[in-house]
């Protein structure tokens, strides 16, 4: 009797223990439940522009949870960038837009302006930033990353062509 009760109770445990093992990995891969934030590209290098340019870039999300995502506020690390995004709530796997407009007016040197981004996503807040150097614009045209050729006409270095941002020239 002591042995079958003993195997009994032994035989339980292993299958509690079991049946516990099982599902702890199948809760390891779901995915968090609510809107989740993915920036597909969070750090954006508008390079060398002369003081008083305008880089405007444009930052895609997506949202990669099972809710709407809202965007709330921009946070900014600074008023010279202008955030711009969608209003309207992000649906799970669609994506959406931030616009970041950074005037160089009265900055020089190496910048580094970061984008909070606050919403609903079960992750918290994320971030995107824009970086570049800011030269004087007298000193810009020996910085500069365009070429003039013979024809007149400005050709771009190789992998400037990429870019996406938008330099208004002052």
């Amino acid at each position: 009797m002591t042995k079958t009760l003993l195997l009994a109770l032994g035989l339980a445990f292993a299958g509690g223990y079991t049946a516990q093992a099982q599902t702890a990995p199948a809760a390891a891969t779901a995915k968090a439940d609510g809107p989740q934030i993915k920036v597909m590209e969070d750090k954006y290098d508008f390079g060398t522009i002369k003081q008083g340019d305008i880089v405007d870039h444009v930052f895609k999300f997506k949202n990669v949870g099972n809710k709407p995502l809202i965007i709330s506020n921009i946070g900014v690390s600074c008023g010279c960038t202008v955030p711009d995004w969608s209003k309207e709530p992000v649906m799970p796997g669609k994506t959406g837009t931030l616009s970041a407009k950074f005037n160089s007016a009265g900055k020089m040197g190496m910048q580094t302006k970061v984008l909070t981004i606050e919403s609903n996503s079960a992750a918290g807040a994320s971030t995107a930033t824009l970086t570049g150097n800011v030269v004087e614009a007298t000193a810009a045209s020996a910085a500069t990353d365009v070429n003039t050729t013979d024809a007149g006409k400005q050709k771009m270095k190789e992998g400037d062509a990429k870019l996406k941002a938008k330099v208004k020239k002052s």
